[in-house]
Parts: structure tokens; sequence; C-alpha cells
């Protein structure tokens, strides 16, 4: 795999695993959190053999553990956001799609509202991750035969094959499975039935949960596929005949097919050797010096 793509999926994961947001002002000021934490900032936010820690040391934990390097990151974005605005950098929509669909493919179940949500994360991640690139990248020269020759030895890489993430409940018999259908037709849930019903003992007790399967897997009965692409997302087809009994599928997410020809992919190839070339980490730093920026924690 090439260094571009783990390095896409590295950053945005490591992005996207900040499941919290704390907000906070001064000792001086009024201190406010998140109205949903339900938190009293009036009372300790923790008592431990009976003494107590109140919710202004946490904060002040919280700002001298975690503040500078929070601020740093809305700075660097900041930073990028503007440069790239100025230089008329864009991203391809076709890149941001495809790394959307790398993520949604290793990132699990979701709702669809969950779903939404995250891809709104990540296309912010995705688009200050190749514009950083980009203005890392100004003003080095890479010689056309290297790009090529990085193609050519990579391009299967970059492309991604259209995908169906999957669950099934497997039943030995028709009259079971229209018994499961009928509860799903009542509003009861696909995983809780297929921990109940389900002969499939390898994903059973994780509610027939199949993953993520490319649409040319040889890993499910060939009708899996079939009915599956005649499915929206988010539903679950009537019962089939398959060879080991009667199946019951479940779409969660379909994911399409991304290619890329050599020119679409040749000015983020480029980047990347340029990048290679200075030794340069994909880090906002050098760009700090190109606007006057100043912060609390200057020297």
């Amino acid at each position: 795999m090439s260094k571009k793509l783990l390095l896409s999926i590295i950053v945005v994961l490591l992005i996207t695993n900040v499941a919290t947001m704390i907000f906070w002002k001064t000792d001086n000021a009024d201190e406010s959190i998140d109205e949903e934490s339900n938190i009293d900032i009036k009372k300790p936010v923790a008592t431990i053999a009976g003494k107590e820690i109140s919710f202004k040391e946490w904060m002040k934990a919280v700002r001298s553990n975690y503040g500078k390097k929070q601020l740093k990151n809305m700075i660097d974005h900041e930073v990028v956001e503007k440069l790239a605005k100025e230089q008329k950098i864009t991203v391809d929509e076709k890149v941001i799609e495809r790394d959307i669909a790398l993520l949604t493919s290793m990132h699990g179940l979701t709702t669809e509202t969950e779903q939404k949500e995250l891809e709104e994360k990540w296309r912010e991640d995705i688009i200050y991750r190749y514009q950083l690139e980009a203005l890392l990248a100004e003003g080095v020269s890479v010689p056309e035969a290297d790009i090529r020759s990085y193609y050519d030895k990579y391009n299967g890489q970059y492309q991604f094959e259209e995908s169906l993430q999957l669950s099934h409940i497997l039943v030995s018999d028709m009259d079971t499975a229209n018994k499961v259908y009928k509860e799903l037709e009542g509003g009861a849930r696909f995983d809780l039935l297929a921990k109940e019903y389900s002969i499939d003992e390898d994903t059973k007790e994780q509610g027939g949960y199949l993953g993520f399967n490319s649409v040319n897997t040889e890993f499910l009965p060939t009708n899996y596929i079939d009915v599956a692409k005649d499915l929206k997302d988010y539903s679950y087809s009537k019962p089939f005949q398959v060879d080991n009994g009667v199946a019951i599928l479940y779409l969660h997410t379909s994911l399409p097919k991304i290619s890329f020809s050599y020119d679409e992919l040749k000015p983020y190839i480029e980047h990347e050797l340029a990048l290679q070339s200075k030794n340069q980490n994909l880090i906002a730093d050098p760009l700090w010096d190109k606007l006057d920026i100043k912060w609390v924690y200057e020297e």
C-alpha cells in the first residue's frame, strides 16, 4: 500500500477519534459547559475517599494538558484555509469521496444520522490534509517520469472497488424465515432477531454482521450480492433461498466504485513526492511564517 493511502487513513482516524469537546472561559469568568453533559459546575466532579475534585480544578487540568494542542490545531486549520483560498487550491470532489469511502469501510456500523455526521467531519479534515500537502509542496519540482513511475506502481491502491456493508439472518427453512420477516415488519430490530434465530454461529452474536464486502467477493453466497444490489441503504430483503438455508439480508451502506486516471491523480502524487524529496512532515508549522499570528502560548 502506498504511503499516501496509509497517511490518509491514519491522519483522519487520529483526528476523528476526538470524542468530546469541552468549552471553558478564563478563571475569573463564568465557566460554561455543554448543557447536554448535565454537569453542575458548582458541585465537585469527583469525590475520592472524602477528597473532592472541583470543576475548576478539572478545567485547569484540561487546559494545561490539552489547551495548547487544541488551539494549535485550530490555528493550523485557519492558516491552511486562508492560504489555500489565496492560492485557489481546491481538492477534487472525487478524491474526497474516495477517502470518505475508505474511512467508511473501516469504521464499522453506524446509523444513517451518525454516518452523515461522520462524513461532514471527515470531509473537512480531508480537504485540510490535501490543501496542506499542496501548500507545503509549493515550489518543488518533480520529474514527470517519477510521477508516472509512482502511478504505475501504486495506482491500484488509489482505486476503490464497489462495496456493500451487510448483515444477515440465516435460518433452516422458509417457515422460520417468514416468521422472522413478519417480526421485522412489526418493528423488531434486525440484530436482535439475528441473535435469536440465526443458525450462522460465526455472525449471530454480532447481530448477523458480515462487514464490508466487495461486489466481486468470493466469500459470500453468489446471490447475496445480487439481492443486496436491489436494496436501498438501511433496508432489508424478503427471505430468499440459499445453499444452506433461507436468508434475510440487511444492507447498511453501499459504496460505489471510484477509479482514477493518471491525469486525475498526477497533482496529488506530485505533492507527495515533493514532500518526500524535502523530507517534510505533514504539519502546518512551516506555513505560520506566511501570516501574522499571535497566540497565548507565544514564547
